[in-house]
């Protein structure tokens, strides 16, 4: 057997459910120890009673379960052996060996090898079994995924809502960092967060820019400008009401 990996073990919830569809609940429980027992101590010996201690079952119990759960397993040289459990402790121990190499040269990296043995001894051993887990630990999620971003003041729940999801919508997750910089291109266009964000869920726009909305401004200014001047050409052309409107 491998150097032992007892801190965690690996379960692979839909092959386990579909090769143990016809195990009543008493035998699942009494296979599930039996794997755990075998992941901590080894293959578990071809002994009724040892076996019985394991499951927690009593003696006509176990003889009972034993020819459901003998099947899941190849007896041999007097104990009971799994191919697919012994491939994942030999698996997590690689991992294990792996993660502890990667620490130690690390260490030796950052704090040097004079230093870096006493400090790897001290904490590889603590950590290192933990390491070996097929999910990422939260740490290493930490540090790959933004961190979300959260409603500022003065936004409505309908706008923020309405924006999370737009960014949803273009698989573009708001974090701080680009909610910050919306906000300093509000501040830029003269416009509160509320102003800038309901204009995004208007517009599709996952960001916001203050050049945007000066431009649009310049071009709508120009307009009704251009509309007033027209408006009040039609006036003088048509009639003195109109002239005298202008002389206010």
């Amino acid at each position: 057997m491998t150097k032992k990996v007892d801190i965690w073990m690996p379960l692979y919830i839909a092959d386990y459910i579909s090769a143990t569809s016809r195990l009543t609940t008493e035998q699942h429980g009494a296979y599930l120890l039996l794997l755990m027992d075998y992941w901590k101590n080894g293959a578990p010996p071809d002994n009724d009673q040892v076996l019985a201690q394991i499951t927690k079952l009593s003696p006509d119990a176990w003889s009972n379960a034993r020819t459901m759960l003998e099947g899941f397993f190849e007896v041999s040289n007097k104990h009971w052996y799994q191919h697919r459990l012994e491939a994942e402790m030999i698996k997590a121990n690689n991992n294990k060996q792996a993660n502890v190499k990667r620490g130690k040269a690390g260490a030796e990296a950052r704090w040097g090898k004079k230093d870096a043995s006493s400090i790897v001894d001290a904490s590889l051993e603590i950590c290192s079994a933990d390491s070996t887990s097929p999910s990422p630990s939260p740490s290493s999620l930490s540090s790959k995924t933004p961190s979300t971003a959260s409603k500022p003041e003065g936004v409505s729940d309908l706008t923020w809502d309405d924006f999370l999801q737009l960014r949803k919508k273009q698989k573009k997750p708001l974090t701080q960092t680009a909610l910050k910089l919306i906000v300093n291109e509000a501040q830029k266009a003269g416009w509160t967060i509320e102003q800038a964000l309901a204009e995004c869920c208007t517009r599709g726009w996952q960001s916001f820019k203050a050049d945007w909305v000066k431009s649009q401004d310049l071009s709508r200014s120009g307009q009704t400008n251009k509309t007033v001047m027209n408006g009040l050409t039609r006036g003088i052309v048509g009639g003195t009401s109109n002239v005298k409107l202008l002389g206010r």
